[in-house]
Parts: structure tokens; C-alpha cells; sequence
């Protein structure tokens, strides 16, 4: 929140399993723009900062993948937020 944003967010996640984490945004191109956490994590409620003051204004997408004890992907999402300046 908020979204849209301008300059700074705070992405809010959950963890329904421990696991590595990575948890990154992309621009609208597909490319990684940045990575606000990544490793093992214990489950839980959890919270990350993203300063976009040096991006320009346009759509962006937050991708988080949890990784099990295997390697293999738990849980995958994506979220859409607008950078508005």
C-alpha cells in the first residue's frame, strides 16, 4: 500500500510455509528492476520497502515465489502496482 504509489511503497506479505523466498519487482518489460528480500524464511507476516524515487512512473509487477525444503516452488504470486509521479 498505497497503490497507486509515489515514490515509496510497503509491500505487506504473508509466508503459509517456511521456505527461500524471493520476492522481486519487474517492469513492464519483464525485466528485474529490483529484489526486496530473498532466502529462507520462517512463515509469517512480513514487510518490505520500495523506494522508486529514480523510476519512472508507469505499471509494475511485485513477484514472490516460496521455495520447499526440495527446491520446487510452494506458492507463486503476482501483484500489479502503479508508479504515479
Amino acid at each position: 500500500y498505497p497503490n497507486p504509489f509515489n515514490p515509496t511503497t510497503t509491500v505487506r506479505y504473508a509466508l503459509p510455509v517456511d521456505g527461500d523466498i524471493t520476492l522481486s519487482i519487474y517492469d513492464l518489460q519483464g525485466r528485474q528492476v529490483t529484489e526486496l528480500a530473498s532466502g529462507f524464511t520462517s512463515a509469517g507476516y512480513y514487510q518490505a520497502v520500495w523506494d522508486a524515487s529514480q523510476y519512472s512512473s508507469g505499471l509494475y509487477f511485485i513477484h514472490m515465489n516460496i521455495y520447499g525444503s526440495d527446491n520446487t516452488i510452494q506458492f507463486n504470486k503476482f501483484q500489479k502496482i502503479m508508479l504515479v509521479k
